[in-house]
């Protein structure tokens, strides 16, 4: 989506606003010692459709385990500017479905967000809370509304769905008529 934006030139018209939604609100907070996973045809064209758009992604590596902490991080980290924010998200896809790191995990969490430059103690502070979790619940409810049912999901000025790992080509093609739906109507 990032791409595609930026080769159609419509960042100004398509701001990004990133939602929290948990896949598995009941996955574990700590990653099994060792599971094997089964890497389905529909994950193998998934990580082949990351490839294809440059993104590296190693689904077999990827630890199930609960998200709400990860979330509330990037929360908290929306509070001190969106550009840290991106960073945490592009530093959690990458520990998540590259890297094989469990996102669950505080040290995993605090000593990347330290990383990217949040405050140590700070990312202590709502690690060690329920801060922001109203926030992220608060999302889900809104992703439940617009029928959310799995990421990615896509919500274009409230009325235009993509859904779910679709190639590039779908998704250009869709801001195109969008775009150009949302210029018609301008004109009205």
């Amino acid at each position: 989506m990032k791409k595609a934006i930026k080769d159609l030139n419509l960042e100004d018209k398509v701001p990004l606003k990133f939602l929290a939604y948990q896949l598995d609100p009941t996955a574990p907070t700590v990653a099994p010692e060792s599971a094997t996973k089964v890497v389905t045809p529909r994950m193998k064209q998934i990580e082949e459709m990351a490839h294809q758009s440059g993104l590296e992604m190693n689904l077999a590596d990827v630890k199930h385990v609960n998200s709400m902490d990860a979330h509330r991080l990037i929360k908290f980290a929306y509070t001190k500017s969106d550009e840290l924010a991106n960073k945490l998200i592009n530093r959690l896809y990458q520990l998540y479905f590259v890297d094989g790191k469990s996102i669950a995990d505080h040290e995993v969490l605090k000593k990347n967000a330290t990383e990217i430059g949040l405050k140590e103690d700070e990312v202590e502070a709502v690690l060690n809370s329920d801060k922001f979790e109203d926030a992220v619940k608060k999302d889900e409810m809104e992703a439940v509304q617009l029928g959310v049912q799995g990421v990615p999901f896509f919500v274009i000025n409230d009325k235009y769905a993509i859904n779910g790992a679709q190639p590039y080509e779908v998704i250009v093609n869709a801001l195109k008529k969008i775009s150009n739906e949302e210029d018609k109507d301008g004109e009205d």
